[in-house]
């Protein structure tokens, strides 16, 4: 049984439990969280610090994208296997230099950036590559929710609550559209700028609009439609394509789930979920897996 660990008990933390439960192979030894209100969880500890947990492997880190590699780094000089759903893109390179390094000196490993985007659409992107080397491929998400976006739109001084909804535009172009309540005497305009101008929002077409309840709006199901239009060896016209529709932070958790089972598996150091070998993120003997699945 892999010990395991919930670290962050929102949105993502609660199906990570469920998708631990229905796990053969795992045993939840505790949850860390420094904003529930109780002490256990359907007969978990829950409790403010990890040091409060024993007989740990594996961490599955559930925050927000923006605290992961400091909680990891700090994990894994503990010698703890850490995965999480790091989403910022466009640092991905620079946060796994930065903990492959601490991975290796305390002889444990990491799987980083491991939810559905970027995750394991990453893998259908490598194996779309793979079958044609030239070409572009489309990432077009939604119509849903983007609980990235979504709790970046929270942390906006004024923010009492908000909604971060991803509307594809088509050829990876997207718009974001964020419903928010603001706090007692919050400014609409001062705090529609702030959210504009946070990163995760400046790089898209952004509108906001402000409800009396974010909850009426709220919808937690998401989608992806990959598509790309390419070359094999010298043929050319060859049209791949990947869509699916799912509960968001469901499939995040379960693709943690199935990374705690492969982390344990690799050698020390950092990775991406494009560098894991499928079969490491399933339960049940290898051969078998193979005969099923090849």
């Amino acid at each position: 049984m892999i010990k395991t660990v919930i670290y962050g008990f929102g949105n993502i933390g609660r199906f990570v439990y469920d998708a631990l439960s229905e796990g053969k192979d795992f045993e939840i030894s505790g949850i860390v969280s420094k904003s529930y209100p109780d002490t256990s969880y359907k007969g978990i500890p829950v409790v403010k610090s990890i040091d409060d947990i024993k007989n740990i492997q594996v961490a599955v880190l559930c925050s927000g994208s923006m605290d992961v590699p400091d909680i990891a780094a700090a994990l894994l000089e503990k010698g703890i296997y850490t995965v999480d759903s790091f989403d910022i893109h466009g640092d991905i390179v620079d946060v796994r230099k930065r903990l492959a390094p601490i991975a290796e000196k305390n002889g444990v490993s990491a799987i980083m950036a491991a939810g559905w985007d970027p995750g394991s659409d990453s893998v259908v992107r490598a194996l779309f590559e793979a079958m044609t080397p030239k070409g572009l491929t489309y990432t077009n998400f939604g119509p849903g929710m983007s609980m990235g976006h979504t709790v970046a739109a929270k942390t906006i001084k004024g923010v009492k609550n908000a909604l971060s909804m991803t509307i594809p535009l088509g050829t990876s172009v997207h718009r974001r559209n964020v419903y928010i309540e603001l706090e007692d005497g919050a400014d609409f305009m001062t705090v529609s700028q702030s959210i504009k101008n946070h990163h995760y929002f400046s790089h898209d077409e952004t509108h906001i609009m402000q409800v009396e309840s974010v909850d009426d709006v709220k919808d937690m199901g998401h989608g992806v439609d990959l598509t790309r239009k390419g070359v094999s060896g010298t043929t050319q016209n060859q049209n791949l394509r990947f869509t699916m529709s799912i509960n968001n932070p469901a499939l995040t958790a379960q693709i943690l789930v199935s990374c705690a089972r492969a982390v344990i598996k690799q050698a020390p150091g950092c990775y991406t979920l494009i560098e894991i070998p499928p079969i490491d993120l399933l339960y049940g003997d290898k051969d078998d897996l193979i005969r099923r699945l090849v």
